[in-house]
């Protein structure tokens, strides 16, 4: 198998995972830029995301045009395409709808990471709202390039903001970062909201967020732990090593 037969075989492993996890359901897409050229990337045929194989993968332009395919893609394929123009170290993004994060994009309360899993998405997550500059008659979905590349703009230099009244976009170098950071910003959300019941709460320091990053890279030990847990769950354990391919 060639590096990039490897890398589709892992955004499929990746689809079945977060829907496992229940990060997507019916809805929510997962991609990954093309290893050998970056003005393109990859991602699933409008599917939901637990049924996508192999052969369901497209391959896009980073305009949201599809390479030689006339199948339908996702309409939000756009939140993809503005990201990836925007951040050249990006090589794999997810956008999802989970529940438990979207109080935090209608209200005045941050989202910040409060647990040791959920460091990955930084002390303060940014919100999106689509009306700021494209009116409140919109579908609130990312049907159009200029509403990725400025949904991108308020990522920034973040691994993750969130969607007003939709959900989120997650950013990384890496499918396992990405897949890792999607699966635990739910869970992050959740910790938080039952500690604002119970009154002040104490969420992770800068320091505590930096040295988190240092020691779980994407292909350390500790890692492709979860990697290898995730895919087994999701019934896809098969395609994925025991062991890491390459040490950080």
């Amino acid at each position: 198998m060639n590096k990039l037969d490897h890398e589709l075989n892992q955004l499929v492993v990746a689809n079945r995972i977060l829907a496992k996890e229940d990060v997507v359901d019916a809805y929510g897409h997962v991609s990954f830029r093309h290893p050998e050229n970056p003005e393109r990337f990859f991602m699933s045929r409008s599917l939901p995301p637990d049924l996508v194989q192999h052969g369901d993968l497209m391959e896009f332009y980073l305009n949201g045009e599809p390479v030689e395919d006339t199948r339908q893609p996702y309409l939000e394929r756009f939140i993809h395409c503005g990201i990836y123009q925007s951040r050249s170290d990006v090589n794999a993004v997810v956008h999802a709808h989970a529940e438990a994060i979207l109080p935090f994009g209608i209200s005045d309360v941050p989202l910040g990471a409060v647990v040791h899993s959920g460091s990955f998405i930084g002390s303060r997550v940014p919100v999106w709202d689509i009306a700021d500059k494209f009116g409140d008659d919109t579908t609130l979905l990312v049907t159009k390039l200029e509403q990725g590349q400025d949904l991108a703009e308020c990522l920034g230099d973040k691994s993750v903001a969130l969607m007003r009244g939709h959900g989120f976009a997650a950013a990384s170098s890496t499918l396992i970062e990405v897949v890792r950071l999607s699966v635990y910003l739910p869970r992050n959300a959740r910790v938080q909201l039952a500690a604002m019941q119970l009154g002040k709460f104490k969420p992770l320091t800068e320091g505590e967020i930096a040295a988190r990053a240092a020691v779980y890279k994407p292909h350390s030990v500790q890692t492709w732990r979860a990697w290898h847990y995730w895919a087994n769950r999701a019934g896809c354990g098969d395609m994925v090593a025991d062991t890491p391919p390459v040490s950080d």
